[in-house]
């Protein structure tokens, strides 16, 4: 009969051996010990350390280790893509706008009383402001750790205190809106026509194509990019003089005829009539028919007798010209930028406005053509696409090196699967903090990598060093398990710790950064758990019996 091996919960076990012939099987007594060959004195262990409970029970280990691998997987695929870490810029664009006031007026009657109350705000880090003819514009740069939320609210509460000491006639107060030079835009796309205007093209693309785009999933905004179109009115100084008008009598006229007010109802016996006004003046033969005023004999002087008036657009000075893939495309052009809100997937929301395409192909008409410019997504999943690639090259090659070093498929195993397990508890963990795929978390990862194995690596010696100098594999899972597990605690801190000041690294290059630390954290922080969990459960139940006669090759 072959020899019993007993063992307790503790790892403690007794080994009784049979002899040849009809001799009863006698306990091996310490004479007899002591002419086999001599032995490294290993150290005897009380209780089996943390891991203790995970090799006992293996099934609850198995199913812990599989809802890690669940949740990676599921988290994994609702991950942002994108090409570094969201960095939200506390900024707002403030804009006011004075029509027919020179610059000097509008630095020292718009800007200066602006500027006075922007500069009380606590936390503003720069201020720009630009004066040009009838407008001026302030950038409010804020420090990185003050909200953009309670920003825009102290500039609101700026703005009011200003009011008092802006002109009277302003037509409208300042207005500002929050801005992030970071959030580019991800998509662009170009309208093109050889027979409407620039603004009727503009027109088209605002109403029919921009608000289409604009209601997808992750689109935050979608600016156009062309020439509006205006009405131009040019004064005739002398036919005003010979009826005695003035400049002022025709700005009145026109504000008076292209007011949109309620024009009331009719309430009849039986039913009401709702009228509707018909202010809304958009073409330049509507403006040549408003009445300025009266002559003597009663007759109307209408607009197109005092003045000249045409179609054109908002700023005639202005040209712009549209290089795409190299060439500029004749007739007029229309380029519409979709930016993503903060934390959408970049690649989706592309993916999203590329699918929208078709629809939008067939309810052009037929002067309009669509065309893709630039798609930002692109080189966003090619660099991506490579820092995965190296991931896995190394991951390839970690798991060669641990081969060719430890010398058993079995020994290789178990850190090979320690690896993996470790990057997607990580994923998970990422997930939760609200992290993204980006080059710098992919590296962080790829980093991770060596980091990932020596936790498993030192446990799985340590049970083989123990099996080969005459332990069972079991009793050598648990009195490795108390032997070393504050070790691998150590040696997994100490490698975090090491990540932790980037952490806190100020200012921009901190904000860009902490997704990298703290993934490569994480990540750590995962092997070491791992190798107290997972790794103590398979040594002692995958890896082969060892004798101190057959010990490895070194």
């Amino acid at each position: 009969m072959d020899g019993e091996e007993r063992h307790d919960g503790a790892g403690n076990h007794e080994h009784d051996s049979p002899h040849r012939g009809r001799d009863r099987a006698k306990p091996v007594t310490g004479a007899a010990a002591a002419t086999s060959p001599p032995a490294a004195k290993l150290v005897q262990v009380k209780g089996s350390g943390l891991s203790g409970p995970f090799i006992r029970r293996p099934v609850m280990t198995v199913l812990l280790t599989l809802s890690v691998i669940v949740a990676g997987l599921a988290t994994y695929g609702k991950l942002a893509v994108n090409d570094l870490p969201a960095v939200d810029y506390p900024v707002i664009q403030v804009t006011c706008s004075y029509p027919g006031a020179n610059p000097t007026t509008m630095a020292n009657n718009i800007a200066t009383p602006l500027e006075k109350q922007f500069l009380q705000i606590p936390g503003l880090d720069i201020i720009t402001s630009s004066s040009t003819q009838g407008n001026t514009s302030f950038t409010l740069q804020f420090v990185l750790s003050k909200s953009i939320i309670d920003a825009a609210t102290d500039v609101q509460a700026a703005i009011q205190r200003a009011t008092g000491k802006l002109p009277l006639d302003l037509p409208s107060p300042p207005t500002f809106t929050k801005t992030n030079p970071n959030d580019q835009a991800i998509y662009l796309l170009g309208l093109l026509s050889d027979t409407l205007t620039d603004g009727d093209l503009y027109k088209y693309a605002s109403t029919a194509v921009a608000q289409r785009i604009a209601i997808l999933p992750g689109v935050s905004q979608v600016n156009i990019y062309g020439v509006q179109s205006a009405i131009r009115i040019k004064a005739d100084p002398a036919g005003l003089a010979s009826r005695g008008l003035t400049m002022d009598d025709l700005a009145s006229a026109i504000k008076a005829g292209t007011v949109y007010a309620g024009a009331g109802q009719f309430d009849g016996a039986h039913r009401t009539f709702v009228l509707l006004p018909n202010g809304q003046i958009d073409q330049a033969e509507g403006y040549r028919n408003l009445i300025v005023a009266r002559n003597r004999d009663g007759s109307p002087v209408y607009l197109r007798d005092v003045a000249e008036v045409r179609q054109s657009v908002q700023d005639e000075r202005l040209s712009r010209t549209f290089w795409m893939r190299g060439f500029s495309p004749p007739g007029s052009v229309v380029v519409l930028a979709v930016s993503r809100q903060a934390g959408a997937n970049a690649v989706e929301v592309a993916n999203s406005v590329k699918a929208l395409f078709p629809e939008i192909r067939a309810s052009l008409p037929g002067s309009i053509t669509l065309v893709p410019v630039f798609d930002r997504s692109q080189s966003i999943v090619d660099s991506v696409q490579d820092v995965k690639f190296t991931l896995m090259i190394a991951f390839i090659l970690v798991v060669i090196v641990i081969y060719i070093f430890l010398g058993r498929a079995t020994d290789t195993l178990i850190p090979a699967v320690a690896l993996p397990l470790s990057l997607l508890l990580t994923v998970a963990v990422m997930y939760m903090l609200d992290y993204s795929i980006n080059n710098l978390t992919l590296m962080a990862l790829t980093l991770a990598i060596g980091f990932l194995v020596d936790d498993a690596i030192v446990f799985l010696e340590n049970v083989v060093r123990r099996a080969e100098h005459g332990e069972s594999i079991l009793k050598a899972a648990f009195n490795s398990a108390g032997e070393i597990s504050v070790t691998i605690m150590s040696m997994t801190l100490s490698l975090a710790a090491v990540f932790i000041p980037l952490v806190f690294l100020p200012g921009l290059l901190g904000r860009i950064f902490r997704e990298f630390s703290v993934t490569i954290i994480v990540a750590i922080l995962a092997s070491g758990l791992v190798s107290l969990t997972l790794t103590p459960l398979m040594c002692a139940r995958i890896l082969g019996e060892r004798t101190a006669g057959h010990k490895r090759a070194r």
